[in-house]
């Protein structure tokens, strides 16, 4: 019998065992070690499972990491950093002071953040308060009384309150989150953020969640965070195989009408399309053109009313619309279904962009093309894409060419796509002139699109001067490129006349006189036996030709034997060509220095010290840090003149100063609210007068301003540091002994204080002496003198 109850005994613990390993294994919440409070909290509101980014995040963030997320709105951010945060926290510790931070970039934002966190932590004693502009300070005193754990803040309102009390203190903080961040840049927030990171603690654990990545946000985490983990659920980092690349050339005045014969002709009626301009301008006038066409489409821009947004994304999302026309930065924020097909009307400046722009098309077993308008100017552009890429590019065959041999032609353009290559090719240009009489039209007939029409060209001047120029490499490649013919994807819209037709014009286009118009009027006046002015001008040239003729000839056969020397070379000997370039920069490079004597910048062991080093990881994580980052380009004029000015002369260090977005990243004075004002910072005096009037002092320096203290970090947290031993949140560490004793190590700020009050206090003595000395001690002036 005893037997049988220790057998049953052992499978009751195995059983138990096999839960909570399934329990682990199921990627849920019971698998983060939650307490029962925060695990209580997150059931109450109704979660069952983590969504991508919280799975991927929340580990890493329990661990202690420092953390960069990217993710798009509405993928469940909040919830991943406050959760953890709960769980760090654990309970109020009144002497502890502010132990968690959170800055949102607008009120209603951190407003929704605050009323998130009391949901969540409904089963826990912490104090959280709210500071946003358009609240009473008084009240907000009054919550800073009370010792919150965690404040939810909007950067100038938090600014307000540290220049105001002087007991406030941020160097007891632990966790740190930068909600939105690149919206926090965005709204010119930037110099409060660098004076708020400097305020704080060096041992905090600081988070930032973002749905882009700029690059002067890049330079503030790499600034603020420590050997950051990057958290990427933005986008993919490669094309699908399964979209198609199909880029066209013209000119600038033709996108309008290239654009309706792609949407009339070329993309079936039952696939949604994302249309991508620079400008809102754009939008604006291509969604008119659109109407007065009758095609119905959906509009999304930065400055575009909220509701508005709503109302438009959301009847593209049920397929009432199948056109929808953005900027880049609208499409940033916005979550939109698979989609069949991208245009990109005005071409993405950057490959990262491009990238950007069709990530979410051809997904999910799909299929879908890309189609993109390439002028003149964008070609270089095109050229370094495709370095990105890794993938070569082709002109499409002239119309000479598919004439001599259509069907040899056309197999071999079926081989290079099924290999990876693409084209780019022009459009019909019949179908164009036809297209853009009509679009002549409709603008003449709409005083709206005559109206829009001045500040869209405007906008796009303006656009052009701000977006990032193509590299060195690429405009000097393009100056060779070989004319291209039609482009493959419109071979069976045109039968044979018509593309005879298109090759004589090409010709036609090409055909360079022999004789100027002098000396064809001279010609044409001896062959009439007329003496004249004109008749004279054609001795003069062609003595001028057989002087230059011979060295113009000379120069364009040593131009076309180099030429060829070079393909011969590249196609035999690709290796003996790049070591012939090696050693002619090594040649050159000897020109100027010597090796010997010459100490480079870079160590020559450089990438084997970096193989040996202990924190070999860390450069990892900054190059992809650096590989994330994307800046876009403004979508209105007030953002593009911004961008256009750059930098700033600062008087007070003397030198040009970068800024972000407009907004000086310099001690300027001034605090800038969410409403976008900017006010001084000095003391109003507003909190001596609550103090006198209350009796109350807000004391939010904790116990000491060491975080690291015992007071300040709840015991048995994952990832906390206590007595050099770090806890993970096992079930043998749930308390430390007497943690809730202030710590009697004194910190700089309280042993300054203390000698202040000592020097004080003597200098005080020495005054007196002094007075009872030059006063005596009857108290007039003189020695006194007994009677």
């Amino acid at each position: 019998m005893g037997g049988g109850k220790i057998l049953a005994a052992s499978k009751g613990e195995l059983k138990k065992k096999q839960k909570q390993s399934k329990k682990s294994k199921s990627g849920g919440f019971e698998s983060l070690g939650l307490s029962p409070n925060v695990y209580n909290g997150v059931k109450k509101k109704g979660y069952r499972v983590p969504t991508p980014i919280q799975r991927k995040t929340m580990p890493l963030i329990l661990a202690g990491y420092d953390l960069v997320a990217m993710a798009r709105t509405g993928s469940g951010k909040t919830a991943a950093f406050l959760i953890p945060m709960l769980q760090k926290l654990k309970h109020h510790v009144p002497q502890a002071g502010v132990r968690a931070l959170i800055l949102s970039p607008t009120r209603d934002l951190a407003l929704q953040t605050f009323k998130f966190t009391k949901e969540l932590g409904r089963f826990t004693d912490l104090r959280v308060s709210l500071l946003v502009g358009g609240d009473s300070m008084e009240s907000q005193f009054e919550e800073l009384a009370q010792n919150p754990d965690c404040i939810i803040a909007t950067p100038g309102r938090l600014m307000h309150h540290l220049e105001e009390i002087d007991d406030m203190s941020l160097r007891t903080v632990e966790y740190v989150v930068f909600d939105e961040a690149d919206c926090l840049f965005s709204m010119g927030f930037a110099e409060q953020l660098h004076k708020i990171l400097a305020q704080l603690g060096e041992n905090r654990q600081t988070l930032l969640f973002s749905a882009t990545l700029p690059s002067a946000l890049a330079e503030f985490a790499k600034a603020g965070l420590r050997d950051p983990q990057l958290v990427r659920l933005d986008l993919e980092t490669k094309i699908s195989p399964d979209l198609k690349l199909a880029f066209f050339t013209l000119r600038q005045e033709e996108k309008y009408a290239a654009l309706l014969y792609l949407i009339r002709e070329q993309i079936s009626s039952d696939q949604q399309t994302l249309i991508f301009v620079s400008t809102k301008y754009h939008v604006e006038f291509i969604y008119s053109l659109f109407r007065e066409d009758g095609i119905v489409a959906s509009v999304c821009y930065g400055d575009m009313d909220q509701e508005a947004r709503k109302i438009h994304i959301s009847k593209f999302r049920a397929r009432k619309t199948m056109l929808l026309i953005v900027t880049d930065v609208a499409a940033r924020g916005i979550d939109i279904p698979l989609l069949d097909n991208v245009v990109n009307f005005d071409f993405p400046p950057k490959p990262k962009l491009f990238v950007h722009r069709v990530g979410r098309a051809a997904r999910a077993g799909r299929t879908g093309t890309a189609f993109s308008f390439v002028t003149t100017e964008d070609m270089p552009y095109l050229l370094d894409l495709h370095l990105f890429l890794s993938k070569p590019i082709k002109p499409a065959p002239t119309e000479e060419e598919v004439l001599r041999d259509m069907d040899g032609v056309m197999t071999r353009i079926d081989q290079a796509v099924a290999n990876g290559e693409t084209f780019y090719g022009r459009f019909p240009q019949r179908a164009i002139d036809l297209l853009s009489d009509r679009v002549r039209e409709i603008i003449e007939s709409s005083t709206e699109l005559t109206a829009l029409l001045r500040p869209s060209s405007k906008a796009f001047s303006l656009y052009t001067k701000t977006k990032a120029k193509p590299s060195r490499e690429s405009i000097k490649r393009v100056k060779d490129l070989p004319r291209e013919g039609l482009h493959p994807i419109f071979r069976n819209v045109l039968g044979g006349d018509e593309l005879t037709a298109l090759a004589f014009s090409e010709r036609l286009k090409e055909f360079r006189p022999k004789q100027t118009i002098l000396e064809a009027e001279g010609e044409a006046a001896k062959s009439k036996n007329q003496q004249g002015p004109s008749s004279q001008w054609v001795d003069v040239m062609k003595m001028k030709r057989a002087v230059h003729e011979q060295v113009i000839n000379k120069v364009r056969q040593q131009r076309s034997k180099d030429h060829v020397e070079k393909e011969v070379e590249l196609e035999h000997s690709p290796s003996k060509h790049k070591r012939k370039q090696a050693s002619g920069t090594k040649r050159k490079a000897q020109s100027f220095k010597d090796d010997e004597y010459f100490i480079s910048s870079v160590p020559t062991n450089q990438h084997f010290e970096a193989g040996l080093s202990v924190r070999a990881n860390q450069g990892f994580e900054s190059n992809r840090l650096e590989a994330a980052v994307l800046d876009l380009n403004a979508d209105n004029s007030e953002g593009l003149q911004k961008q256009k000015s750059s930098y700033h002369w600062d008087k007070r260090s003397k030198k040009y100063v970068k800024l972000n977005n407009g907004e000086r990243v310099t001690a300027s004075g001034k605090v800038k609210t969410e409403s976008g004002t900017k006010l001084k910072a000095n003391k109003t005096g507003i909190y001596k007068k609550w103090k006198e009037r209350s009796h109350k002092k807000i004391s939010l320096k904790g116990a000491n301003n060491d975080s690291t203290s015992g007071a300040a970090r709840s015991a048995g947290t994952p990832g906390y540091r206590v007595d050099n031993r770090r806890f993970k949140g096992g079930k043998s560490h749930k308390s430390v002994p007497n943690a809730h004793i202030p710590s009697e190590i004194k910190d700089f700020e309280q042993v300054r204080k203390e000698r202040q009050k000592k020097a004080d206090r003597v200098s005080y003595l020495k005054s007196k002496n002094k007075k009872g000395k030059k006063f005596g001690k009857s108290g007039k002036r003189g020695k006194g003198k007994a009677k």
